[in-house]
């Protein structure tokens, strides 16, 4: 039969345990027993007073943290709603029922006080939890990048020497200037007609003059050398503009137009667990193959990885990184740039090298001997002759020059060539099918959340 109305009880008062509520087999237990953040406390002590107000426990910020990943929220607002009203997240955090959660400003505060370096180390921990756990394989390293928009307009591009000339008088004036010293010029006046030469000076003129520049450290830094010799007569809009918005954020190109942003670059590994291995946020001005070298480094020698092969797409594929990895004995499963559909002349595909002669020999037959060596660019070129190629009766397809038809190889091409030879075989093609699907959806999930 009908039952009466339920009535609503919801103001008397009981005796409940927040323990007894949560599920034994809940995701948030489990994660509290096979996760343990005790390590972020000693961190993070020497960030905080000896005295004064205690501040939220910055292993609870953490666990908020997984919390907003988990849940897939993007507003901290939120994220604390959701976790007061919540009895697992409030069980996982170590509230009880009547005590009140962080308020979401301080989470801000909380992050500006940590630093990039704590999260730094916090991601590094994870993944070394991950690999004791033997979720890491290492025979297989797939790297990308993606570009991610900064919350900064293009208008508020500004010219850099003006940015900079601002900043300096402002940290000029943040403080009082140190009163100056005695004038002894003053008290020991020269002779008339004699001028004091600043000879105090050329010691430490001398000594500020370095030997040798040191090594710019990118994955330290997180962006490129703001003093780096321009390529050619190439210049970068940053070298000589920046926004007041983000001075961080560079200009990219998207399928909408140039906006500001960044460049996050992913080193993941192969295995079933598919960890990302390594994360490197930059301007968009480092490109997606810059720092290639310096992360499979850092993570061959941090985890003590010996890959077989690491596996990217067409940009990766320089003759730098290819060398580089190649030494290392690493297959390098790049494809290389298609020059040769380009152009509407003959490919340099189309030539075939003579290593006895030094020459190549065009389709028609001819030699086209070696002509000269460009060290600053590491080719050699060799050029046709002018009177052979001119009377040549397929010269339309081949050059539009009357000087002979030229054709550039590289000092490194053994490496390519031996590249080029990955790409017919199954391992290689089965690493690029897997790239497809391997990285691109991290992408998703970091941008979604």
């Amino acid at each position: 039969m009908l039952g009466p109305p339920k009535p609503r009880r919801l103001s008397d008062p009981i005796a409940v345990s927040l323990e007894e509520l949560v599920p034994p087999r809940n995701f948030y237990r489990h994660l509290e027993a096979k996760l343990n953040l005790s390590f972020v406390r000693e961190w993070t002590r020497e960030l905080y007073a000896d005295r004064g107000r205690p501040g939220i426990d910055p292993v609870v910020f953490f666990k908020l943290q997984l919390v907003m990943f988990f849940e897939g929220i993007r507003s901290e607002r939120q994220l604390i709603a959701t976790a007061s009203l919540n009895l697992a997240h409030r069980w996982y955090l170590g509230y009880a029922l009547d005590e009140e959660l962080p308020d979401h400003s301080s989470l801000t505060r909380i992050r500006q006080r940590l630093g990039v370096e704590i999260f730094q180390r916090f991601f590094e921990q994870i993944v070394d939890l991950c690999q004791e756990a033997g979720l890491v394989w290492g025979r297989e390293l797939y790297v990308d990048a993606t570009k991610v928009a900064a919350n900064a307009d293009v208008d508020s591009l500004i010219p850099r020497f003006y940015h900079d000339a601002k900043t300096h008088v402002a940290d000029l004036f943040a403080a009082d200037p140190a009163p100056d010293d005695p004038d002894d010029d003053a008290a020991n006046p020269s002779p008339q007609g004699v001028v004091r030469l600043p000879a105090g000076m050329l010691p430490a003129a001398v000594a500020a003059v370095p030997e040798q520049a040191p090594r710019w450290k990118l994955l330290e830094e997180r962006r490129l050398a703001p003093h780096r010799p321009a390529v050619g007569s190439y210049r970068r809009t940053t070298d000589f503009r920046v926004s007041t918005t983000d001075p961080d954020a560079t200009p990219m190109r998207t399928k909408y137009g140039t906006a500001l942003g960044y460049h996050a670059h992913y080193v993941v590994d192969g295995g079933k667990g598919r960890i990302i291995l390594a994360a490197l946020v930059t301007p968009a001005d480092v490109m997606e193959n810059v720092p290639l070298r310096d992360l499979l480094w850092r993570v061959c020698f941090r985890r003590t990885l010996r890959p077989d092969q690491v596996t990217g797409d067409t940009t990766y594929g320089t003759v730098e990184n290819i060398v580089a990895v190649e030494d290392a004995g690493i297959r390098a499963f790049f494809p290389l740039p298609e020059f040769d559909a380009r152009t509407p002349f003959f490919g340099k595909g189309e030539f075939i090298y003579d290593a006895e002669q030094d020459a190549y020999r065009c389709p028609q037959g001819q030699l086209l001997p070696r002509r000269k060596t460009k060290y600053t660019e590491d080719k050699v070129v060799y050029r046709g002759k002018a009177a052979t190629c001119n009377s040549c009766s397929v010269k339309a397809a081949c050059t539009a020059s009357d000087h002979g038809r030229i054709v550039h190889r590289s000092f490194y091409e053994a490496y390519l060539e031996k590249v080029r030879g990955y790409h017919a075989s199954e391992i290689y093609q089965k690493a690029m099918r897997k790239r497809k699907v391997w990285v691109e959806p991290l992408f998703a999930e970091a941008k979604a959340w």
